[in-house]
């Protein structure tokens, strides 16, 4: 496997916000997201051996699979690997590749309002959606595409500018009023400062 970085820490945003988790960043993507905060270009080959061994190091039962885009390698034989040693396993995706693993939870971070048709998002089993609000965007369209039992969160998009990621949260909040079935997720990782 192409892994970028294996480390330890709590989930920062989403449903599962504060969870102790351990991150496996596995390396590249297929798209080109212009407000990515993620350099997931570097990698390392590690055999699935190696990666439950790194991941066996810490005492969480938590492990995610992220990116980048991690459905763009095959990911059965490592969440089998991971299931066999007591681990649950999520994954982060932008959902325009299925997932071909047995995984424990699926979060959906859709990307199309920005890519258009490259970023269009396939029919899986999806537990979470969770939208990066930019104040322009609806996001309650993928709600209604992804299916009506995931959990929604709305993240303010980062954009790197402390008056508009500001004006962004405080738009985030008033959707979130307006639309309660949304709950309102902050990089808290960020605000605290931990990876």
């Amino acid at each position: 496997m192409r892994v970028n970085e294996i480390f330890y820490s709590l989930q920062g945003e989403g449903a599962m916000q504060g969870e102790a988790m351990v991150f496996v960043r596995l390396s590249g993507c297929n798209l080109a997201c212009p407000f990515c905060d993620t350099r997931h270009e570097a990698w390392v080959e590690m055999s699935e051996e190696e990666v439950v061994a790194e991941v066996l190091r810490y005492p969480s039962l938590w492990v995610l699979l992220t990116g980048g885009e991690p459905a763009l390698q095959p990911l059965a034989g490592l969440v089998d690997r991971l299931h066999a040693v007591g681990r649950r396993v999520a994954v982060e995706t932008n959902g325009t590749v299925a997932i071909d693993a047995a995984v424990d939870w699926v979060c959906v971070s859709p990307k199309g309002e920005w890519l258009g048709a490259e970023a269009q998002v396939v029919r899986q089993r999806v537990d979470e959606v969770k939208v990066l609000y930019d104040g322009e965007h609806e996001p309650q369209g993928y709600w209604e595409e992804l299916g009506h039992e995931a959990q929604r969160s709305l993240q303010p998009m980062d954009v790197g500018e402390r008056e508009r990621n500001a004006e962004l949260v405080a738009a985030a909040v008033e959707y979130v009023k307006g639309h309660p079935e949304w709950r309102l997720s902050m990089q808290i990782h960020k605000m605290i400062g931990i990876r």
